[in-house]
C-alpha cells in the first residue's frame, strides 16, 4: 500500500481506537439486546500486540470496559471468540472441564490462497481487480444458501482487509447450535473436495442437487467475463491442459489436436468444448469444471468450532493497513477492496478536521463524549460503518418484533 508503512501502526492505532473506531455500535452488537443473563461478560475477546504477543481470554464487564481496554492496549489485532459458560478472564480459576464454549456466531472464513490452484493472475497473499471476483461469486452463492435453503435472516459480511472474506451469522437460533449442525451446514456448501494432489475435485451425480443448480446460474452470470477473459483458462497450452484433465478421455484427445492447431481464444475454446460434451452425452462436465474453478472454498475448521476464534469487524490489518470493513450486499459487485481505507488515511482525515472540531467545540461546549462519537462519520470509513448499523437495525427490530409477539400471546392467554 503506498500510504501504509508497518512501522507506523503503534503512533496510528492510538489515534485510530481513541477516535475512530466505532464502539457505540460495535458495543450494541456484540450485546445483542442482553439476550441472557451476563451475556456480553462472557464474551471471549483476544488482542494481538506489537511484536506477535498474543492475549487470550480477555473478557469485560461492559463495551465501555473493553473501549478502554482497546484504546490502553492499542492491540495490533482483535479477534472475537465464543460466549463461555463462565468469564473467560476466569477460566484459570473455574473448575476443569465446566469452563465450556457455550455460543457464538455461525462464521465463515474464505480465503484467496484457498484457490491459488485455479487463479493464473495472482498468488499466496496477493489479490487482484482479476481474482476479487471470486469473493463477489462466493459472497453470492452462500449468502444466497444461507437466506433460502437455511432461513437465516442477520448476515454479516466482512472484507478481511487483505486477501479475503468471513461472514457472521447472527440469528439467536443459529449462534446456539452444536458444533455438529455447524459442521452439517458447511459439509452442505462444500462442493470442491480433495487436496492438491486431487485433479478432479467435482464431480456430479446425475441428478443434480437444486443447491448446485442454482449455484451454478450464479456462476453462469460471472464465468465468461471472469474465467475466459479475465483469467483466459484456456488461453495457453499449459492453462488448457489443467482444464482438459478435467473431461473424459476420448473428449480429451480430441480437444487437445482441436485446441493445438487452431488459434482460438478461450471464448472461442470453451464453446467448442461445451459443444463436443454435448455430443457425447456428458452434460454436467461443463458445469463441474465451472464448480471446479469458481464455486467458494470454505476453511471447515473456522466454521464447526464453536470455540473458534475470528478476526473483528474494524480490526487494522497490520500488513496493508486496511480496515476490516463490512460490506453492503446490494452494491456487492461495485466493492473494491482497494478502495477500502487504510489507517494512515483515516488518520490524515483527521488531521484535517481537528482544528474546525476544536472551535465548534468551544462555540457549542460539545462534550468529549458526542465529539469522539461522530468522528468516525467524517472520515472514509462513515459509509461503512452505516452498512453496519443497518445490519444493527435489522436484528434489533426482529428482537423488537419477537419482544411484541410475546406479549401479546401472554395477553391472549
Amino acid at each position: 500500500m503506498a500510504d501504509f508503512e508497518a512501522a507506523s501502526l503503534p503512533d496510528l492505532l492510538p489515534l485510530y481506537y481513541r477516535r475512530v473506531f466505532p464502539f457505540g455500535p460495535y458495543g450494541r452488537w456484540l450485546r445483542y439486546g442482553d439476550v441472557s443473563k451476563n451475556y456480553f461478560q462472557r464474551r471471549e475477546f483476544s488482542f494481538t500486540l506489537r511484536d506477535d504477543i498474543y492475549v487470550r481470554y480477555q473478557s469485560f464487564n461492559s463495551p465501555q470496559e473493553l473501549e478502554k481496554e482497546i484504546q490502553k492496549m492499542c492491540p495490533y489485532k482483535i479477534d472475537i471468540g465464543a460466549v463461555y459458560s463462565h468469564r473467560p478472564i476466569q477460566h484459570n480459576t473455574v473448575h476443569m472441564g465446566a469452563f465450556q464454549a457455550q455460543e457464538k456466531e455461525l462464521v465463515f472464513d474464505i480465503d484467496m490462497t484457498d484457490y491459488d490452484d485455479v487463479r493464473r493472475c495472482c498468488s499466496s497473499a496477493e489479490i487482484c481487480p482479476k481474482c476479487w471476483t471470486l469473493m463477489t461469486i462466493a459472497i453470492r452463492i452462500i449468502d444466497r444458501a444461507l437466506v433460502e435453503d437455511f432461513g437465516i435472516k442477520h448476515r454479516l459480511w466482512v472484507y478481511s482487509g487483505r486477501r479475503g472474506v468471513h461472514c457472521w451469522v447472527c440469528d439467536d437460533s443459529v449462534r446456539k447450535w452444536s458444533s455438529a449442525l455447524r459442521s452439517a451446514a458447511v459439509e452442505y456448501l462444500t462442493v470442491v473436495k480433495g487436496g492438491e494432489e486431487t485433479v478432479k475435485k467435482v464431480t456430479l451425480p446425475s441428478n443434480i442437487h437444486p443447491f448446485i443448480s442454482e449455484s451454478i446460474d450464479v456462476l453462469t452470470l460471472y464465468f465468461e467475463e471472469y474465467a475466459l477473459v479475465g483469467q483466459d483458462i484456456l488461453g495457453s497450452k499449459d492453462s488448457y491442459e489443467k482444464v482438459l484433465a478435467l473431461v473424459p478421455e476420448t473428449v480429451r484427445v480430441d480437444l487437445l489436436q482441436e485446441f493445438s492447431k487452431r488459434k482460438q481464444d478461450s471464448l472461442q475454446r470453451w464453446a467448442l468444448l461445451k459443444q463436443k460434451l454435448a455430443k457425447n452425452k456428458t452434460p454436467h462436465v461443463a458445469s463441474e469444471i465451472m464448480l471446479q474453478y469458481c464455486f467458494p472454498r470454505l476453511d471447515i475448521n473456522v466454521s464447526k468450532g464453536i470455540n473458534h476464534l475470528l478476526k473483528s469487524p474494524f480490526s487494522v490489518h497490520p500488513k496493508t493497513g486496511r480496515i476490516s470493513v463490512p460490506i453492503d450486499l446490494k452494491n456487492l459487485d461495485e466493492f473494491d477492496p482497494f478502495a477500502v481505507p487504510t489507517i494512515s488515511r483515516l488518520c490524515h482525515e483527521l488531521d484535517t478536521i481537528r482544528s474546525d472540531d476544536g472551535n465548534r467545540k468551544e462555540n457549542e461546549g460539545e462534550t468529549e463524549g458526542s465529539r469522539k462519537s461522530r468522528d468516525y462519520r467524517k472520515t472514509s470509513l462513515a459509509p461503512y460503518v452505516k452498512v453496519f448499523e443497518q445490519f444493527l437495525e435489522e436484528i434489533e427490530n426482529s428482537h423488537r418484533g419477537e419482544r411484541l409477539n410475546a406479549s401479546d400471546m401472554q395477553l391472549e392467554f
